[in-house]
This record gives structure tokens, C-alpha cells and sequence, in this order.
């Protein structure tokens, strides 16, 4: 069997020093040793801890599901209780394992997802309640708060600018590999919608693990500046 591994560390001063990527690749050594399965694929995401997007997870599901490989994930840990990664790799339907976790398989995600769902249910009614009893008892909240620190429109469209050149980077990433087939594609003379088609024929997702829409693919295309 050929696996696709994907590799995750928490912060880029955590990848640049090792720390926790050498004991998952050690992990995946010995696990293909012992099973004798080849690795065709390897995708190492650096997260921060609200990064939602996983643009390398994306590139690791569609390798896995175009080459019918399995998907190790060599480090679940805390991923477990994260609603989207879960949702993402549940919708992938790719078959997976997870290193620290042997019981991770498709038949326990859905259990994950419920778990992680009411985690995420039970944190809302808190914040929820918490503020009703600012509320009731005349305190101020948010902006009205003395306490809050209100950005000058300046930062706040400097905070603006900058998260959008951050999306187009992560965005630039996510596509790089599949990229020149869509330019080839679409200086062919093929519609957008046949390039969406070509690209989840071969199994490929967009970067938050979604299938293709002719709309998706202008926005690729309109940062190469081809539409």
C-alpha cells in the first residue's frame, strides 16, 4: 500500500528548530517499516492555533485520493477536537490513520465530530451566558468597554491590507502544483467550467478541501491574471 503523510507543527519557530516534526517523521519511519507500506508523499502544514485553513492538508487529500493511498496524519493530538479539520477529512473520504491515535478510522471521526461540535456548543453558551451577565448587571461590552482598545482606521486598513495579502499567499501555495495545468488549460481555449471538471476528475480540492466550481477556478486564474 502507498500512504501520503502529512506533517503539522504549530508555529514557523517551532518547524525552523524541529522541534515535534522529527518525532512524527520517526513515527512514520517505523510505522512504514512495520507494515512495509511506501510513502509517495509527504506535506508538513505550520499552524498557528486559530488557523483554520490547511492548505498543505488540502494538497495531502487530493495526492491521497487521486493515487488511492492511505493518508497518515502523524500527529492527530488536538486535531481531534477541531471541528473543520475533522469535517475536512471526513468529507475528503480518503482512507486515513493516525499515528498517536490507533483508534482514529473513519468509523471513530464521526464520533470525534460530535465531541468536538459540542465542545465548540458548550464554549458559545458560555460567552453567551458571560455576556448576558455583563448585560444584566450594567456593564459595558465590546466597543463600550473602557478597557477595549478601538484601532484608528488606519491600522485597521493596514490589518485589512495585510490579511489579504496573507490569503493570496496561502492561496498561491495551495495551487502552485496544479497551477500550470489550469494556465495551459485555459490558453487552450477551455471554459472554466471543463477546467473545474478536469481538476475533481483527478481528485484534486481546493485548499479547504472543497471540489471545484467554475467560480473557484476564475479566482485562481484572476490572481495568475488570466480571466
Amino acid at each position: 500500500m502507498n500512504i501520503v503523510v502529512y506533517y503539522r507543527v504549530s508555529t514557523n519557530k517551532q518547524e525552523r528548530s524541529g522541534l515535534g516534526i522529527e518525532a512524527q517523521k520517526a513515527a512514520v519511519r517505523e510505522y512504514a517499516r512495520r507494515t512495509g507500506y511506501k510513502v509517495i508523499g509527504r506535506y508538513t502544514e505550520t499552524e498557528s492555533g486559530t488557523k483554520a485553513e490547511r492548505p498543505r492538508l488540502a494538497k495531502a487529500v487530493a495526492h491521497a485520493r487521486r493515487s488511492k493511498a492511505r493518508l497518515i496524519v502523524a500527529k492527530l493530538d488536538r486535531l481531534a477536537r477541531n471541528l473543520a479539520f475533522l469535517d475536512q477529512l471526513q468529507r475528503s473520504k480518503v482512507d486515513f490513520a493516525a499515528l498517536d491515535c490507533e483508534h482514529a478510522n473513519k468509523a471513530m471521526l464521526q464520533m470525534m465530530m460530535v465531541m468536538a461540535e459540542w465542545e465548540a456548543d458548550q464554549v458559545s453558551a458560555r460567552t453567551k451566558a458571560a455576556l448576558a451577565a455583563r448585560r444584566e448587571r450594567g456593564l459595558p461590552l465590546g466597543a463600550e468597554n473602557p478597557n477595549c482598545r478601538n484601532l484608528k482606521p488606519g491600522a485597521m486598513k493596514q490589518g485589512r491590507k495585510l490579511g489579504a495579502e496573507s490569503n493570496r499567499r496561502l492561496a498561491d501555495e495551495a495551487y502552485s502544483d496544479i497551477l500550470p495545468d489550469m494556465v495551459e488549460w485555459r490558453e487552450q481555449g477551455d471554459t472554466l467550467a471543463e477546467i473545474a471538471t478536469y481538476l475533481n476528475d483527478q481528485g484534486h480540492t481546493t485548499r479547504t478541501g472543497r471540489s471545484w466550481s467554475p467560480g473557484t477556478v476564475a479566482n485562481v486564474l484572476r490572481r495568475a491574471e488570466l480571466v
